[in-house]
């Protein structure tokens, strides 16, 4: 796992566990665990018993005494917040790329593993060098068992689209394929032609 996800995936526990404390304070409160449980809080600690609120009443008035548009921007943001974070944990918890993929099959052969990114790369690189192709690009998604692979190839005004298709089946994608000794591994190709200034008749 790369430190980006990881320094997410921290954050988004760390978010997740002050919001539970938050959450569980509250609750002990609303339902007099505390009377209940003959439990004393440390001194300071908010909301100890069910008359508790978290905003007292000078509080209110001085912020209602801020507009009428303070409140409702409060909640706007707070919702906004709330989605963000949603939407944060499902990215998070999505996961887009396989990682490590086996070399050889399943299970790999003494624990041998590629990079998906590197296998991209040299898919990239030798589809790149096949005749009538200008640019490849290749990113590898899905898990490690179901890898799916997209192809992006940007061809010359002159190449043709069906034999830069049957040439990287046979060439690059049949590579990887017996280099992981997955049975299938699927694959979408986007073709682009490179732009070309027009040719001029005297």
């Amino acid at each position: 796992m790369t430190p980006r996800p990881v320094l997410n995936r921290s954050l988004l526990a760390l978010t997740g566990l002050v919001l539970l404390g938050g959450g569980l304070l509250i609750l002990f409160a609303g339902l007099g665990l505390y009377r209940r449980h003959d439990l004393v809080p440390p001194a300071g600690w908010p909301l100890t018993t069910a008359d508790d609120v978290l905003l007292g009443s000078a509080d209110r008035a001085r912020w209602s005494s801020q507009g009428w548009w303070w409140w409702p921007a409060v909640i706007a943001a707070l919702a906004l917040t709330a989605l963000l974070a949603l939407w944060w944990l499902l990215v998070q918890l999505r996961r887009r790329r396989p990682g490590a993929l086996s070399v050889g099959g399943t299970p790999p052969q003494e624990g041998v593993e590629v990079r998906d990114r590197a296998l991209g790369d040299a898919i990239a690189a030798e589809a790149g060098a096949l005749p009538g192709c200008e640019h490849a690009a290749v990113r590898i998604t899905g898990r490690p068992a179901h890898p799916r692979t997209h192809v992006g190839l940007t061809l010359t005004p002159r190449a043709g689209p069906g034999a830069a298709l049957g040439a990287l089946r046979e060439g690059p994608l049949r590579t990887a394929q017996r280099s992981t000794g997955l049975p299938d591994m699927p694959t979408e190709v986007r073709l682009r032609v490179a732009r070309h200034k027009p040719h001029r008749a005297e």
